[in-house]
C-alpha cells in the first residue's frame, strides 16, 4: 500500500511530518513550481474514529482565516481511501525547534514574533475563531523568519461573547479558567497562551512546568512564577497583566497593542477581508466516496477509546490524588492501567473477581457490573454496586475503571489489588495507575474532561 507520487498537479516529495492518522509530505505544484505541504489523511479511520466534523471543522476554519501570519488552506482532493488537505509549506520548522537550540530569544526576536502572534490571534478572534492550542509547537517560522500559526484541530467557532465549554489544550499553556470545569471565554484563554509563549520566548523556560499535575494547576491557577533577572520592568509588567487569573481582569488584545514594550519597531500585519462564502464541498465529495453504513458499523469500535486530555492527566508518572478529596455519599472510583488487550483485560477482570468470590455480569462489550457470587435476593443485591469499564487507549493499552457507589470497602480494596496484580502479571512495564476520585452519582464530573462526545472527538488530534 504506499501513497501516490502524484496528486492532481502536484508531484508528492518527502514525509515531514506524521501521525497516527495523517502523513504530511512536501510537494511540487507542476504547474508553478511553487512548494506546498500536503496533509495526507487516512478517509478509513477518520470514519472509524468519528472524526470526520473535527476534520471538516479545520479545513473551515483555516479556509475562513486569511492572514499573513496564519498558514494558508489552498484545496482539498479526495481519492477512494486518502484526503488531501493543500496547504502552504511553511519551511522555517517550529518555533519550539529554535527554542530547543537558542534557549531564549534576543527581545527585538521575541518582541517580533510576540507582534505576530498577537496580530494573528486578533484577526482568529474577528473571524469568531478560538484557537484554543496555542503553543510554540504550533507556531511556524517561514523562510523570513516570520511567525505562522498552524494547527487549529482544537479550534472552536463561536459568536464574540459565547462561552465554551471544552477543557483542552496543553497543561503548561491552559489558562487556569478551564481548570474550573465552567464556560469559558476562548479569548481569554487564547491570551493567556500567548503570554506564556511570551515568557518562554524571553526566559527560556516555562513559567509553570511540574509533572506533579496537582502542583502544576496550583501554579497555574495562582499564577505563581518566577521571572528570570534579565526580564525588564516593561517586559514583566506585560506578562503580569497577560498572566492574570481572573480571566475579567486580564488585558485585552487592543490594550496589549498599546502596551509600550509592544510598540517598539511595531509594523502591524493585518489580515484580507474577503466577502466570499466558505464552501465545504471539495470536502463533503472528499468523504462521499466512503459508505456510512460501513462507518456507522465501525464508529462503536472506538467510541470507548481515551482521548488525549484524559490520558494526560492519568499518567501513573502524576500524581492526581490531591484533585480527589473522599466524602460520604460520593461515588468511590479506582483507575488502573493495562498493557493488554480489551479481551485479554476483561478475562483478568474477571479471574481477579473470582479471586475475590465475585461475579461479572456483562452489561456491553466494554462495561460490566460486579456481583457477589452467592445468590442474593433483589433487595440484597442493590445494596452492592460496583462496576467495571473498560477503556482502550491503544490496542495493547487500556485503563480499567471501577466504580463503587454502595458495598463493602474492603471487597471493593481486595479486587482493586487483586486485578492491579493480574494486569501487572507477564508484562515488563508496569502502568499501574490508581486515581481515588469522589464523583457526584448523578454529575459524575471530573476536572478537565466535562464536553459532549463531539467535542471530545475533537481533543483527539490529527497531526
Amino acid at each position: 500500500m504506499g501513497f501516490a507520487t502524484t496528486i492532481g498537479k502536484y508531484q508528492l516529495g518527502r514525509t515531514i511530518g506524521e501521525g497516527t492518522f495523517a502523513k504530511v509530505k512536501l510537494a511540487v505544484d507542476t504547474k508553478n513550481g511553487r512548494h506546498v505541504a500536503i496533509k495526507i489523511i487516512n478517509k478509513a479511520m477518520v470514519m472509524e474514529s468519528n472524526l470526520k466534523h473535527q476534520v471538516q471543522q479545520e479545513i473551515r476554519t483555516m479556509k475562513l482565516l486569511h492572514h499573513p501570519n496564519v498558514v494558508r488552506i489552498h484545496e482539498v482532493i479526495g481519492s477512494k481511501t486518502k484526503i488531501y488537505i493543500i496547504m502552504e509549506y511553511i519551511s522555517g520548522g517550529q518555533i519550539s525547534d529554535k527554542l530547543s537550540y537558542a534557549k531564549k530569544l534576543s527581545e527585538p526576536e521575541a518582541r517580533k514574533l510576540f507582534q505576530q502572534l498577537i496580530d494573528a490571534v486578533d484577526h482568529c478572534h474577528r473571524k469568531g475563531v478560538y484557537h484554543r492550542d496555542l503553543k510554540p509547537e504550533n507556531l511556524l517560522l517561514d523562510s523570513k523568519g516570520n511567525l505562522k500559526v498552524t494547527d487549529f484541530g482544537l479550534s472552536a467557532l463561536r459568536k464574540p461573547g459565547d462561552m465554551l465549554t471544552t477543557a483542552c489544550g496543553s497543561p503548561c499553556y491552559v489558562a487556569p479558567e478551564l481548570l474550573a470545569n465552567k464556560g469559558y471565554d476562548g479569548a481569554a484563554a487564547d491570551i493567556w497562551s500567548c503570554g506564556v509563549i511570551l515568557f518562554e520566548l524571553l526566559a527560556g523556560y516555562l513559567p509553570f512546568d511540574d509533572r506533579n499535575l496537582v502542583a502544576l494547576y496550583k501554579k497555574i491557577s495562582r499564577a505563581q512564577y518566577t521571572c528570570p533577572p534579565w526580564l525588564t520592568g516593561c517586559q514583566r509588567k506585560l506578562i503580569a497583566r497577560i498572566l492574570d487569573p481572573n480571566p475579567k481582569r486580564r488585558i485585552t488584545i487592543p490594550e496589549i497593542i498599546e502596551d509600550a514594550w509592544f510598540q517598539t519597531d511595531y509594523v502591524p500585519s493585518c489580515g484580507y477581508e474577503s466577502n466570499e462564502n466558505i464552501h465545504l464541498d471539495d470536502v463533503c465529495a472528499a468523504f462521499d466516496t466512503v459508505e456510512e453504513h460501513n462507518a456507522e458499523v465501525k464508529t462503536h469500535k472506538s467510541s470507548n477509546f481515551i482521548n488525549a486530555f484524559q490520558l494526560i492527566a492519568m499518567s501513573h508518572d502524576l500524581d492526581l490524588s490531591g484533585l480527589f478529596e473522599g466524602q460520604d455519599g460520593k461515588r468511590q472510583r479506582t483507575r488502573i492501567g493495562s498493557k493488554h488487550t480489551v479481551n485479554e483485560t476483561i478475562k483478568k477482570i474477571e479471574a481477579a473477581a473470582m479471586d475475590v468470590s465475585l461475579s461479572v455480569e456483562r452489561m456491553n462489550n466494554f462495561k460490566m457490573k460486579i456481583h457477589p457470587k452467592q445468590k442474593m435476593t433483589r433487595c440484597c443485591r442493590s445494596s452492592y454496586d460496583l462496576s467495571a469499564e473498560v477503556i482502550e487507549v491503544a490496542p495493547t493499552n487500556c485503563v480499567v475503571e471501577i466504580s463503587k457507589s454502595a458495598g463493602e470497602l474492603t471487597v471493593y480494596k481486595e479486587f482493586c489489588k487483586s486485578l492491579s496484580s493480574l494486569l501487572i502479571e507477564k508484562s515488563d512495564v508496569s502502568s499501574q495507575i490508581q486515581e481515588s476520585e469522589t464523583v457526584d452519582t448523578d454529575s459524575d464530573s471530573t476536572i478537565l474532561n466535562e464536553c459532549s462526545k463531539e467535542e471530545k472527538d475533537k481533543e483527539n488530534k490529527l497531526i
